[in-house]
């Protein structure tokens, strides 16, 4: 179906763009805001697998062995940026942490939607 009908195709593609800036270390890292590790364990291993599963579904409609395989140069856009967008955040995750520990310094409020900014901008979405 991918390679007979454009709008299938690219919501494929589209798809694997997102799957590719995901980094679930990161998720795991922001699933630790939880205060119930027990929950948060079961909200990410949820999220984890049904990340797993749908980069299996692209790649068997691809047919490719790694996402973005056959976009190279996205691809390589993509992680050349990643360097950067990666400590925003972790800066991103201690301020809300701190800020969800009674911290109302403005700073730390404006420092999170800075840091929502950075991300969104690094990674070439919407805040």
């Amino acid at each position: 179906m991918a390679e007979t009908w454009p709008f299938f195709r690219t919501v494929v593609q589209n798809m694997e763009m997102v799957m590719a800036k995901a980094d679930m270390a990161i998720a795991r890292r922001y699933a630790g805001l939880v205060p119930d590790p027990a929950l948060a364990e079961r909200i990410y291993d949820a999220i984890r697998a049904e990340w797993d599963r749908t980069v299996a579904a692209v790649l068997s409609i691809t047919g490719q062995d790694a996402l973005l395989g056959g976009q190279p140069e996205l691809s390589r856009l993509i992680r050349q940026r990643m360097p950067y967008v990666e400590p925003l955040n972790h800066v991103q995750i201690e301020l809300i942490r701190r800020r969800r520990a009674g911290d109302d310094d403005p700073r730390v409020s404006n420092g999170i939607l800075l840091a929502i900014n950075g991300v969104a901008a690094g990674l070439r979405n919407s805040g």
